[in-house]
């Protein structure tokens, strides 16, 4: 059918767009992010979900040793290294969810995207999302809530400086493998370091793109909260930078999942099959199995009650 349009005699723009095929996109959830945190931590599997971290009972001295050209005695020191009687176990929390499709829906509806697997896609990231964040503030288990006293310093003037970085360098100095930090207090500590003339370098890692201090790479999370918000509006706020060391080999902190487990979908993560109801709606559970532990006090260190709202005029 043609129509006449702005004096043009021509098939109408309305009309074509009924027979044109639409290009769409998968769901797209804003709320995403990259978790980077669980990407740059080493994972331990468990085989029952129970995790005993044993330690040495820590002394003023090592084990006396016999080591000397000029032996004060012939005798050779004897002893033993003294274990803690009462270990920290640590059992992985479940963070659930039920997702509930439409079968009509999904016979229908599934094309170019299967409804289901798009459905089960944002629900196991929205999972992973809190996950992230129980790893960093779990009342039982999260970092933030079991960095040592010891471990535990505040910035000098508020904004996160080059000087407080190198505080906690000196508190996390064996093998020392990331700072995380607010998107803003990274923006704020980037600031301190173009006001004193010393801009950080940036490097390529698994993908992304990070901004180093003293080689060390500052991952960005929103799992550390400013004001206790992931999105903050004020223009200041308060919030923390950790320093981590992962890994068990190096006695630093650990992800926790359960492995081998049946219906796994990845990492820690179960989907179950629920069945479908007298309503036609299909049903899936979707459970992941999370925890962390600190293996030694000096795998973590926190720089507390950074400012993020510290701006200069520059000439």
């Amino acid at each position: 059918m043609a129509k006449e349009e702005q004096g043009i005699n021509a098939l109408g723009v309305k009309a074509a767009y009924n027979l044109a095929n639409v290009t769409k996109t998968k769901p797209q959830y804003g709320a995403l992010t990259p978790k980077w945190l669980t990407k740059f931590m080493e994972f331990k599997g468990l085989e029952t979900g129970i995790y005993r971290v044993n330690k040495v009972v820590e002394g003023e001295t090592p084990l006396d040793v016999l080591c000397s050209q000029t032996k004060k005695s012939d005798i050779i020191p004897d002893g033993y290294i003294e274990y803690e009687e009462e270990p920290r176990e640590y059992r992985l929390n479940s963070i659930s969810t039920i997702i509930n499709v439409n079968t009509a829906i999904e016979d229908v509806y599934s094309a170019p995207y299967n409804q289901v697997k798009e459905q089960l896609s944002l629900a196991i990231e929205s999972l992973r999302e809190r996950q992230e964040s129980q790893l960093i503030n779990n009342d039982d288990y999260g970092l933030l809530k079991n960095v040592p006293d010891s471990q535990r310093i505040q910035s000098r003037t508020g904004a996160p400086t080059p000087d407080d970085l190198d505080e906690l360098i000196s508190k996390v100095w064996k093998e020392p493998s990331f700072f995380l930090a607010h998107p803003r207090a990274i923006a704020a500590f980037e600031r301190e370091c173009t006001k004193r003339g010393v801009p950080p370098v940036t490097t390529n890692i698994a993908g992304g793109t990070f901004i180093l201090w003293r080689g060390i790479p500052i991952i960005p999370t929103d799992k550390l909260l400013v004001d206790g918000l992931k999105n903050p509006k004020s223009q200041s706020g308060k919030t923390n930078i950790l320093l981590i060391r992962t890994g068990e080999a190096k006695r630093g902190v650990v992800g926790l999942y359960q492995a081998g487990m049946k219906n796994e979908q990845s990492r820690g993560l179960s989907v179950r099959f629920r069945g479908i109801d007298d309503k036609g709606v299909a049903s899936y559970l979707l459970s992941l199995y999370c925890s962390a532990a600190i293996l030694a006090d000096d795998a973590i260190a926190v720089l507390e009650d950074v400012e993020v709202g510290e701006y200069y005029d520059y000439e």
